[in-house]
């Protein structure tokens, strides 16, 4: 990471984020949801750089940059504004948009932590405007938390597993209003306390199988192909757990082991490939 002493440019990391868990617990009389989520974050993601400049400016790259909105919408620019500096910025776009897995509030975390190395400038306390991700994309962004209240309490949890993992997006963008306007129930328990620690991969992941998505069947609902993208992934060999990240449509297997993950993702590539699939690591140190 660029030090803002001795550089015109800074670049920053912008994984991806997964929800291992997303638990609805409630909603304030303003209607904003109460959640209760397990975050780890991918050594996939996006990359932003940003250098000084008279006239502040974004140009996007990559495999997904066509999808990515542009002007007032992108929260890059957002997360720009709010560290009222100017700034040239170039975002590098490989994760799906609307996907579920944080990619417009990781990268308005990655602009924001950027700028600061720029500039000194401390990152604003106050950064939900950029989305509910944007809290935890902030704080933990090389390890895992928990995440509540509306998205702006955020808990490092420390000492979880590496976990491999398979991530699957059939290219159809979910939206996140949609997908709550058809949740049913809105007041489900809260994960139990503690979230186990200082375990292997094998015994948290039976303690991830009884947790839940709350927004999963609601994401089904709007997207029906979510289903087959989950009945895809169960019958990969070796495939332990499936699970929906965020509001979706991106959902994600896990796996014993790299190799066993590589196999999955190149039976799903060959089988299907109009899908965006990508190997990983969560929770890699």
């Amino acid at each position: 990471m660029a030090d803002g002493n001795h550089s015109d440019t800074a670049e920053v990391f912008a994984p991806a984020k997964i929800n291992m868990t997303l638990h609805v617990t409630g909603r304030r009389d303003d209607g904003y949801h109460l959640i209760d989520s397990l975050v780890m974050f991918a050594d996939i993601g996006d990359r932003v750089t940003v250098r000084r400049a008279d006239t502040p400016a974004l140009d996007m790259t990559g495999a997904m940059a066509g999808n990515t909105p542009k002007g007032d919408d992108n929260l890059v620019l957002r997360a720009a504004r709010m560290m009222d500096t100017n700034a040239h910025i170039t975002l590098e776009k490989t994760l799906p948009v609307a996907a579920g897995i944080g990619g417009g509030s990781s990268d308005a975390a990655a602009t924001l932590r950027a700028l600061a190395d720029l500039t000194g400038k401390p990152i604003p306390d106050d950064i939900l405007a950029l989305g509910a991700d944007a809290p935890v994309c902030c704080v933990a962004p090389a390890g895992a938390a928990r995440m509540s209240g509306v998205g702006e309490i955020v808990v490092p949890i420390p000492n979880l597993p590496e976990l491999h993992a398979v991530l699957v997006n059939p290219n159809i963008p979910v939206m996140t209003a949609e997908v709550f306007r058809r949740l049913a129930k809105r007041d489900n328990p809260p994960m139990p306390d503690p979230i186990p620690t200082g375990i292997e991969a094998g015994p948290f992941i039976e303690w991830l199988k009884e947790q839940r998505n709350d927004l999963q069947e609601p994401a089904i609902a709007c997207e029906p192909v979510i289903e087959q993208v989950f009945s895809t992934l169960e019958v990969t060999p070796g495939c332990m757990l499936t699970r929906m990240s965020g509001s979706g449509g991106t959902c994600f297997g896990l796996y014993a082991d790299a190799e066993t993950a590589a196999s999955a993702a190149g039976r799903l590539q060959e089988s299907h490939p109009g899908w965006w699939v990508a190997v990983t690591r969560l929770n890699a140190s």
